[in-house]
């Protein structure tokens, strides 16, 4: 038996080209991998970064479907299973979306399929496998070590994925994530953490914790640290803004070699985060304090920021560049507000009629960096704001200028990190907008099932 997972690309532009940022490794995918039985063989497609062969000679196809990929990996699914290919589909929008994807896959995945994942292969090798498989998890109960050899010949970013846990502890209104693992926050053991570090042939690499918010349980945070030490790695991960308020974490962050953290800053005004259900963004510290807080524990930051939710202006934007260039910030991501299905604002502004498509993420006529809904303000000048503030902050002017604060550049492999990843999101941020979702010149998914989905809010 064979089963081939495939990782879908979010689209397909002209002449092949891809955003270079998005090429990361598919943890979940080498995690399926470790739980599959050695008498069946595995493959990794990867459509982000190879031609897909569709007559090739496999049993089962594991596509993982995100909401950006949906349109994607129903192009796929569709030509597998014209070839008689079984195909089943897991990811975030199977468990958002299962009844949509069920018009496309034999079997879907609903939530972590580490639970059912065994269920699935004996179900399909008996010859009853089942429409949808769900099954609650303890992360804690499964000791996974990825199965990275499926990775082999793929030309990803030098940075290896891991994580310690799932799931977030707060409810932001734009995030889906609690929606996904049930307002569940998962943790992984932290002597399974410590083993998969140690599995690593290369432990020099930078690391990279895909926890949805690493310092969501701050005890089990600072165990984790305290763990990570000895190994002496460098790595990076997810944060909420709360981390500032801790001295102690943020210390032991830096001892187990952190050497940034993203953290979604969104706004600088407090009316927009508490619309955003995100006030605890400013409510012990000012932005400006926190920042100070990362920064004199020596941790870099990857600040982003939301446009979509109230009245944008040049104004606003001005503030926000100049906020990131006055704290001199690492890396800033400035986007537009998306609404993702299953989140409180996409059934808000489902009831107030504001949806510009019926399931943007399907729609031929939608791109990445457009914004599919009415906005308060024009919905193109938003588009611009965000546009413009990349370009600023992606400047040859701002990347030499934020190279002066000494946190950024210290010691040799961040100063030519600094310089790698600015450089790379300078020449991605132009590519990326009106990129397309799926293959234009495939098949519409859209019109290959019967229409009679829904998506879970």
């Amino acid at each position: 038996m064979k089963i081939s997972f495939v990782l879908p690309a979010i689209g397909k532009m002209p002449r092949g080209r891809y955003i270079r940022a998005w090429q990361m490794e598919p943890l979940a995918i080498a995690q399926l991998a470790a739980l599959t039985p050695n008498d069946i063989e595995v493959e990794l497609l990867d459509d982000r970064l190879e031609d897909i062969n569709y007559d090739r000679s496999t049993d089962l196809v594991a596509i993982s479907v995100e909401t950006y990929t949906a349109r994607r990996a129903y192009q796929i699914a569709h030509h597998f299973r014209r070839r008689g290919k079984t195909v089943v589909m897991g990811g975030f929008h199977a468990t958002l979306c299962p009844d949509e994807v069920a018009q496309h896959a034999d079997s879907v995945v609903i939530g972590e399929a580490e639970g059912v994942w065994q269920d699935v292969l004996d179900d399909f090798r008996a010859g009853s496998l089942k429409k949808k498989y769900k099954k609650a998890i303890r992360l804690s109960d499964y000791d996974i070590i990825p199965r990275r050899s499926i990775y082999r010949g793929k030309n990803y970013l030098p940075i290896t994925l891991l994580e310690a846990g799932r799931g977030c502890k707060f409810r932001c209104d734009f995030c889906a994530i609690h929606q996904v693992f049930e307002r569940r926050h998962g943790k992984r053991k932290i002597s399974t953490v410590l083993r998969d570090i140690r599995s690593l042939k290369d432990k020099k690499r930078l690391l990279f914790f895909v926890d949805d918010n690493i310092c969501s349980n701050k005890r089990h945070a600072k165990e984790l640290f305290e763990a990570l030490i000895p190994l002496g790695i460098r790595w990076v991960g997810q944060a909420d803004i709360t981390a500032a308020y801790d001295d102690e974490l943020l210390q032991l962050m830096y001892k187990s070699g952190c050497q940034g953290v993203l953290v979604g800053m969104e706004s600088l005004d407090r009316e927009v985060l508490a619309r955003m259900n995100k006030s605890f963004n400013a409510a012990r510290l000012t932005p400006e304090q926190a920042v100070r807080k990362f920064h004199r524990h020596g941790l870099r930051l990857y600040l982003t920021f939301l446009f979509g939710y109230g009245k944008d202006s040049p104004e606003q934007t001005r503030r926000i560049l100049d906020f990131c260039m006055r704290n001199k910030i690492f890396m800033a991501g400035f986007n537009h507000l998306t609404p993702f299905p299953g989140t409180t604002l996409y059934e808000t502004l489902q009831k107030e009629q504001r949806l510009l498509f019926d399931r943007w993420w399907l729609h031929p006529d939608y791109r990445y960096g457009t914004i599919p809904f009415q906005t308060e303000v024009d919905p193109h000048q938003v588009e611009q704001l965000s546009q413009y503030a990349r370009r600023q902050f992606y400047s040859l002017k701002s990347i030499l200028y934020r190279m002066t604060n000494p946190t950024n550049i210290r010691g040799a492999q961040m100063f030519f990190a600094y310089l790698l990843i600015n450089f790379l999101l300078r020449n991605d941020q132009a590519l990326r907008m009106q990129f397309p979702l799926g293959d234009p010149n495939d098949i519409d998914p859209v019109h290959t099932s019967v229409q009679t989905s829904s998506c879970l809010s």
